[in-house]
């Protein structure tokens, strides 16, 4: 495989990643590539569990993002594609031992210092900006040691059959796999690209349209029950973490960010086994009661984020997070002067009435509340008990009907 991308822009940062628009330089084609730096085991993990979840949606879904393939950095200037079902064997040892591991002082690998072959075949990224993979640096280090033995060259020879050149490079990757003497730099994840931004960005930005919110409402439900289906607990849904592609037809929602999420393969009777998870995990105002609580919580933890999120959506609900200046989407519950995450306060207060709608705090220009059908759905999602709560196979058809009882 022999992909060459290159990065035009940074449209993305956060704690784990940083996230760029690029292109696929013989196509054109727009993609997202994600840079997960390989810096300690607890980030590892994630990155893992990420490229786990989204090698498993693969690209069967509309509404859930879209991988096109994963790289692995192993140099300055070098990286190498990961073949399907295949995970670095040096980033799951990180994670079981608890520390990075580094390659074995002394060893290297023939491929990597006698023969150019792994870094011309593998994919290599371009970097317009020069921030990411370290031009300046590599430059500075052929000046002082006069090569780079990571740098991608081209091979001396063209005449070699190309069927035999990648029957080798996949011999010699095996080989230094085996040999434990690759570095992991870091993980890019090489993705389908969203120009609507996320879903805070894009319902914001716009005056309020109750098909566009039913839509976006169902094109959720659709990804959420998708990925149940599968084992897939995603364990941090919020609009940050829900990309929008404008299309000439609407907005197509993308489900995204599966860093946290967790899987399970195991089917019992033809229905998903309910796993029990322990770890507290997600973001403050969209957790489930029994998260806050520290209780164990299945994939039903999943169905009342969707809650808060559905409610802020048809009443365009809006709060500012302490320590930020973005606008999100989001419910809450007023205590004077501060907010609190509805989860929290029902773990706190199991007799707390949610009066929905809302009625305030509404971000203007106000969308019309949702009927009386909706607001009954609303508030089965966001129940303080996990089993009163809609599955998410269930969640499309109940939303369509109420939606279809208010509409009348």
């Amino acid at each position: 495989m022999e992909e060459l991308y290159t990065l035009d822009r940074e449209v993305g940062r956060g704690s784990y990643g940083v996230v760029f628009e690029g292109h696929m330089a013989k196509t054109g084609h727009r993609v997202a590539i994600k840079r997960l730096p390989c810096s300690n085991p607890e980030c590892i993990e994630l990155y893992l569990q990420e490229l786990w979840a989204m090698r498993a949606t693969a690209k069967n879904h509309v509404n859930v993002i879209a991988l096109h393939s994963c790289l692995l950095q192993t140099g300055s200037r070098s990286l190498k594609p990961l073949k399907p079902g295949k995970l670095p064997l040096r980033l799951v040892e990180s994670v079981l031992k608890g520390s990075v591991v580094n390659p074995q002082k002394g060893r290297r690998s023939k491929t990597l210092s006698n023969t150019p072959r792994r870094t011309n075949s593998a994919s290599r990224l371009q970097d317009k900006t020069n921030t990411v993979l370290g031009r300046k640096k590599s430059e500075e280090g052929r000046k002082s040691t006069g090569s780079d033995s990571l740098t991608p060259q081209r091979p001396p020879s063209r005449a070699m059959k190309r069927s035999a050149q990648r029957e080798l490079e996949e011999e010699d990757e095996e080989e230094v796999e085996q040999a434990g003497s690759l570095r992991c730099l870091a993980l890019w994840l090489v993705m389908e690209y969203c120009d609507g931004g996320d879903l805070n960005q894009y319902l914001l930005s716009r005056p309020p349209d109750a098909d566009r919110n039913h839509s976006v409402v169902l094109q959720l439900c659709s990804a959420v029950a998708f990925l149940h289906a599968l084992g897939i607990t995603h364990r941090d849904l919020k609009p940050d973490n829900v990309l929008v592609c404008v299309t000439p037809k609407g907005p197509v929602i993308k489900v995204a960010d599966f860093g946290l999420s967790k899987m399970s393969g195991a089917v019992a009777n033809g229905e998903q086994c309910r796993q029990h998870f322990s770890s507290t995990c997600g973001s403050d105002f969209y957790m489930a009661p029994e998260v806050w609580g520290g209780l164990s919580y299945t994939a039903q933890a999943d169905i009342f984020s969707l809650g808060v999120m559905f409610w802020a959506v048809l009443e365009r609900i809006t709060f500012v997070e302490e320590g930020t200046t973005q606008e999100q989407l989001g419910t809450y519950v007023c205590k004077g002067r501060w907010l609190m995450p509805l989860g929290e306060d029902l773990w706190e207060n199991a007799d707390l009435q949610l009066c929905i709608p809302m009625k305030f705090k509404r971000a203007p220009p106000l969308p019309p509340p949702p009927g009386p059908s909706v607001c009954a759905l609303l508030l089965d999602m966001l129940a303080l008990n996990p089993d009163a709560r809609p599955s998410a196979d269930q969640l499309e058809a109940r939303v369509r009907s109420a939606l279809r009882d208010d509409s009348h």
